[in-house]
């Protein structure tokens, strides 16, 4: 039988606040355990939460982004269950009525000739609190329990069942992650608990239009992960159902030492956390000029740049989608850009997601923190384009550059001695000798071995160690030989 994979995925993303949803509260990450809990957030007798601004800010920020409805009026309930880390035995949440509904993110799934595009749709994006953090190591076989991130601010985003693919799936989640970031509400890192997601996973026969049953994967914290524990709960149902056994909705974790997926516990349905209005908080009413504030101050989206790259620059999708990945490299690109003009787009574009990006990754550095400035790299772009270097010597002076040798390409040119030979005299006279040098290629090259051609060219340019210009070398040698 064919199968089709339904996936629908909930993410949470911390947001950039300097303090908790409900309380005063710092959220800074790493602090000892229970110094960032105060009396509102361990539930003490008599507290009341209220309401963080920038919270909702943040919130607002995300429903334009991704041209959801904001809510003019929207609720807090409290979400019932009881777990050792959440003190008040519920959870503060949105239910009924969201802060954001609709909207969606535009996908690219694959590189190159075999990508595709694809439109997720969003359910909601509601906020809502944190819980705190049950530890279970170190502990002679007692669980500790650490209250600092209950009460931190999370934005959680459901999306619909749109996925078919565990590719798809990682494609929505890191166009997801590079948006939050671009926009400034959270910082992405997963490493830190900033950004997680749950995979609903369930799998029905191809044509069939009633959904199967689910089961949801937890807390999947790298998109590695992601995909290895989707690709094994796809199989895992398919076997089950091959072999007669059903489906029963369940919450489950993924192992990254076994790569697979075990239940947690039977999943639970909304009705099982009895959610109601929290009657400590006021309705949350958003106005027309609160948005329109909001809006004004949203930086250019992802989507609508590489549109801009593209119309205006000549880039192609693949480029334009790669120089937005992040607003820090988009910024960049474009200081570059202004630097070495803009008939330079191309060649730049090229070197920063070619030269720069490589000696990035393999030193482990994001682009903020990159040795060589955009303006620096503007700086042998344009020697290249006024033929005053060639490429080859441009890596060379990419090099000097990164290690700090020189202030800027036309410094580092002058030290080094580096300027490309371009007088068509001293060229001539320097591939006469070459061919006067080389009479075996030059009669290999006659006799129909193009090798021996490009043998020529290497020995011109080892003469003059990589100076004179290629393409008037390459010239000079088909007219003296004929060809």
């Amino acid at each position: 039988m064919n199968w089709e994979v339904v996936i629908g995925l909930e993410t949470h993303a911390q947001l950039q606040t300097k303090s908790k949803i409900f309380s005063g509260s710092s959220i800074a990450f790493g602090a000892a355990p229970n110094v960032q809990a105060n009396a509102v957030d361990i539930a003490l007798p008599g507290v009341l939460p209220v309401l963080n601004r920038e919270a909702v800010v943040c919130a607002i920020k995300f429903g334009l982004a991704v041209g959801a409805k904001i809510a003019p009026r929207s609720i807090f309930a409290r979400k019932n269950y009881f777990y050792p880390d959440l003190p008040k035995g519920y959870q503060i949440s949105q239910f009924e009525i969201p802060v954001v509904s609709g909207g969606g993110l535009a996908i690219t799934v694959g590189s190159g000739a075999t990508a595709t595009e694809k439109f997720v749709q969003l359910t909601r994006a509601h906020l809502e609190e944190d819980a705190g953090k049950s530890l279970h190591e170190d502990f002679h076989g007692r669980t500790g329990i650490d209250l600092n991130r209950a009460g931190t601010p999370l934005l959680e985003i459901v999306t619909e069942p749109d996925m078919r693919s565990s590719a798809e799936a990682v494609a929505y989640a890191r166009t997801l992650h590079a948006l939050v970031q671009w926009i400034g509400i959270c910082d992405g890192n997963m490493q830190e608990g900033s950004f997680r997601c749950d995979a609903n996973v369930s799998v029905r026969p191809m044509g069939q239009k009633e959904l199967g049953t689910r089961r949801e994967i937890k807390n999947l914290n790298s998109f590695r992960f992601m995909q290895q524990a989707i690709d094994f709960e796809v199989q895992w149902q398919i076997n089950e159902i091959e072999e007669g056994r059903a489906i029963q909705q369940a919450t489950v974790l993924f192992d990254p030492d076994t790569g697979e997926t075990r239940s947690m516990r039977s999943k639970e349905d909304a009705h099982d956390y009895r959610y109601f209005p929290d009657p400590d908080l006021l309705p949350l009413e958003i106005g027309d000029d609160w948005i329109a504030e909001v809006g004004g101050g949203l930086p250019e989206l992802p989507q609508a740049m590489q549109q801009r790259f593209a119309g205006e620059l000549g880039l192609s999708a693949y480029d334009a989608a790669t120089l937005t990945a992040s607003r820090e490299m988009a910024a960049y690109f474009e200081a570059a850009l202004a630097s070495a003009g803009r008939e330079n787009a191309k060649p730049v574009a090229n070197w920063v997601m070619g030269e720069l990006a490589a000696r990035l990754n393999k030193e482990g550095l994001g682009i903020v923190a990159s040795p060589l400035s955009a303006q620096q790299l503007a700086g042998v772009v344009r020697r290249i384009a006024d033929n005053t270097i060639s490429n080859k010597i441009a890596r060379d002076v990419f090099d000097a550059l990164w290690a700090g040798e020189g202030k800027d390409a036309d410094a580092v040119i002058e030290a080094k001695g580096w300027k490309q030979i371009t007088d068509t005299g001293a060229i001539e006279a320097l591939v006469d000798e070459v061919l006067a040098a080389n009479a075996k290629s030059v009669e290999e090259y006659r006799a129909g071995k193009e090798k021996a051609f490009n043998a020529l060219v290497g020995q011109a340019m080892k003469a003059t160690r990589g100076k004179a210009n290629p393409q008037q070398v390459t010239d000079l040698l088909k007219k003296k030989l004929g060809g």
